[in-house]
Order: C-alpha cells, then structure tokens, then sequence
C-alpha cells in the first residue's frame, strides 16, 4: 500500500511528540520493512525544516530534511498539483495541496491526525492509529 504521511505525522515522528510518536515510528517501520510504501508531498519537507528549526535549531531540522530525503519517496510538486488543491472542497489549502500530491501520485491512502480538515476528501483517510488498525486486520 502507498501511503502519504500528512505534515503532521511527519512532524510526530521527528519531534518525537507524545503521545503520537510511537505510531509515527510504526509507520516508518513498516516502510522500512517494505510492508508500505510511504511519500509526503513538497511542502510536507518545508514544513518540517521550519517547525524543527524553530524548535530544535537549524543543524537538526537540516538532518531530518536529509533524513526523510533518503528514507521516505516525495511527490512531485508542479503548477497542476497546486490548481487542483486549489479546486478541491476542502477548507485548507495546505491540506488540499498534500490531498492533490497524494491523488497525482496515485497513492492509496493519505495518514493524518487532522481528519476533520480532509472530511470531503476523495481518497481514504486515517488517523495513524486507524490505519495501522487496519493493516493488522488484513494481515490476520
């Protein structure tokens, strides 16, 4: 299954935010061991560097940047994804772009901890929890 890990998420994991951390990180365990396939669109790195940076200075937001580079696969951002977020009824723009990343990419899923913001979304979404609920469902 591809899976894009909304802004969010990401920032869990990097931040090792309680208590959400420990999904992020199962998450990740699963990519690692091939069971998912997981992608974050362009802005999701962006966000990531200035929220770390904030918080925890520039050295370390620039090591998870490089981190997610070579762990995690990115979507592409163009012009076409940015008009279709624009187009979508959902009440974010920056969720719209990361719903557009997701569907231009074909995924299958989008994870995040902010399912009131994609209520109208086209593609399944899962809090993490949920979704990894689910895989252990199918799995048995």
């Amino acid at each position: 299954m591809r899976v894009l890990l909304d802004t969010d998420v990401v920032l869990d994991l990097v931040l090792d935010r309680e208590p959400f951390a420990n999904a992020a990180a199962a998450l990740l365990a699963l990519h690692e061991q091939e069971r998912i396939e997981i992608f974050v669109s362009g802005i999701t790195l962006i966000n990531v560097f200035y929220v770390t940076r904030k918080i925890k200075g520039i050295r370390s937001a620039r090591q998870a940047v490089e981190e997610l580079l070579t762990t995690v696969k990115v979507c592409p951002l163009y012009q076409a994804v940015l008009e279709s977020a624009y187009k979508l009824a959902l009440t974010d723009y920056e969720d719209a772009v990361q719903h557009a990343s997701a569907t231009a990419s074909q995924l299958d899923a989008i994870v995040t901890r902010n399912l009131t913001d994609y209520k109208n979304a086209t593609l399944p979404v899962f809090s993490p929890t949920d979704f990894l609920n689910q895989l252990k469902t199918q799995s048995e």
